[in-house]
């Protein structure tokens, strides 16, 4: 008797499963106040750049913080010298995607830097005593939770595969007997 003759039977079942998906980039403007009075920016870079994932509301919060680090010179481009600032952030990232039958009890987040914070310019402000600072991050996170899955029961369990290995023949002739083997490439 083929699979197709038997009743197909379906069972739910509780799995781990990624329930939640979201991504979200951004550009942010951070204010930098050095010690001298800045007169040019001569570098500009974002460093130690550390962050955790935390489940809030709708989405993920990226909690997180980094140090940004601005060469400039002062006193009439006589002298230089760094700036270093270290700034906290939180990033409410969207789930595009939720499983509605996931167990909230169960729920883990994680999130992964796809961009991390890069300075794309650095400017002296308009009043001369500080630099705005713009950087881009990106952030893709995950939600897994435990969720019910439908999945097809043989209704003989594994013995009634007939010695197939798991493939099933759903009559008694293949589409692939009409199929001329000379026509088989063998270089690819």
């Amino acid at each position: 008797m083929t699979f197709a003759d038997k009743q197909l039977q379906a069972r739910e079942i509780i799995t781990k499963a990624v329930c939640g998906k979201g991504r979200k980039f951004s550009t942010v403007t951070h204010t930098v106040t050095p010690p001298h009075r800045p007169t040019s920016i001569l570098g500009a870079w974002v460093i130690n750049h550390q962050y955790e994932a935390v489940r809030s509301g709708d989405g993920v919060e990226v909690i997180g913080s980094y140090d940004i680090n601005i060469w400039y010179s002062y006193n009439k481009n006589s002298q230089t010298d760094v700036a270093k600032e270290t700034v906290s952030y939180v990033e409410n990232v969207p789930l595009s995607y939720v499983d509605p039958k996931h167990r909230a009890s169960t729920e883990e987040v994680s999130a992964d830097s796809t961009q991390e914070p890069n300075c794309i310019e650095a400017n002296v402000s308009a009043n001369g005593q500080s630099v705005a600072v713009r950087v881009e991050r990106e952030f893709s996170v995950e939600m897994v939770a435990e969720t019910k899955v439908c999945v097809a029961v043989i209704p003989g369990g594994c013995d009634d595969l007939d010695g197939k290995d798991g493939k099933y023949s759903y009559g008694e002739s293949s589409d692939f007997d009409d199929l001329d083997p000379d026509l088989l490439d063998d270089e690819l």
